[in-house]
């Protein structure tokens, strides 16, 4: 039976879990799947016998940033399939000590979403950010390519990757919600990967872009994600193994992949 890991998932304090999925669907014009809570992304996920979770929440201000960073931790300690990602704003002045502070809790990078945080990938101002996260061994990932906006625009992305060789890069929704020309256009970088998360409902019924990206970049880049509470991971799976991809191919990017590059033990 195929091992899998689900490479995108948000969770929010059970206090404002329907809130949060309520603002998420507003924010796309799309019904969500479910609340946002922990307990309903386990459920989820049992579903599909999904090993692992990269769990995480994005900081609207400076001043959520380390109550986020405590309530991932927390999750993290009580249910051990999570893996975490901490959050980080643009503002948030003492980013190397809380780097640091979230590394020593376990947790393997940041996650960004530069369309509600506002601020541009390839912002100078995030340079010294993505350096001390470079010089951590640390993982950034970036939400990608909506049209509405250019903050998460793939050249963005791929001017950070080469500016900062050393900093590992996902870019979500194969780099690039609804701009997959785009991503498709950008080079193929060595510290750049990518996920399969709510993009696939939306790229046509041929499914040939996706498969066209994981030609061009490698399967070997690529990690199965759900986008939660966006999507049901069920329901995303069922769209993966619809693209027909040979069972080599679905083994790396349904598991192997993630295993590798987080460093993480097989089970």
């Amino acid at each position: 039976m195929q091992k899998i890991i689900d490479a995108h998932a948000h969770i929010f304090p059970d206090k404002i879990a329907v809130k949060a999925s309520d603002s998420i669907g507003a924010f796309y014009g799309i019904d969500m799947d479910s609340d946002a809570s922990g307990a309903s992304l386990i459920e989820k996920e049992k579903e599909i016998g999904t090993e692992r979770i990269l769990v995480c929440s994005s900081a609207l201000s400076a001043q959520q940033v380390e109550s986020i960073n405590d309530f991932i931790h927390a999750q993290c300690e009580k249910h051990p399939e999570f893996v975490g990602l901490a959050a980080m704003h643009k503002d948030y002045d003492n980013f190397e000590e809380e780097l640091d502070r979230v590394i020593a809790m376990g947790l393997h990078g940041v996650k960004f979403h530069n369309d509600m945080q506002r601020f541009d990938i390839d912002d100078p101002k995030m340079f010294p950010i993505y350096k001390a996260m470079a010089d951590r061994h640390m993982i950034v990932l970036f939400h990608m390519g909506d049209d509405r906006y250019d903050y998460s625009a793939p050249k963005r992305m791929s001017r950070i990757a080469q500016e900062f060789e050393d900093l590992t890069i996902i870019g979500a929704h194969f780099g690039g919600y609804r701009r997959w020309e785009e991503s498709f256009g950008i080079p193929k970088l060595p510290n750049v990967y990518y996920d399969t998360s709510s993009s696939l409902p939306f790229m046509g019924e041929d499914m040939s872009m996706p498969l066209r990206l994981i030609d061009r970049f490698g399967p070997e880049r690529f990690f199965f994600g759900s986008d939660f509470p966006m999507w049901s991971p069920k329901q995303e799976l069922e769209r993966f193994m619809k693209l027909g991809l040979d069972n080599e191919t679905n083994a790396m990017i349904l598991y192997d992949n993630f295993i590798r590059v987080f460093g993480l033990e097989r089970v």
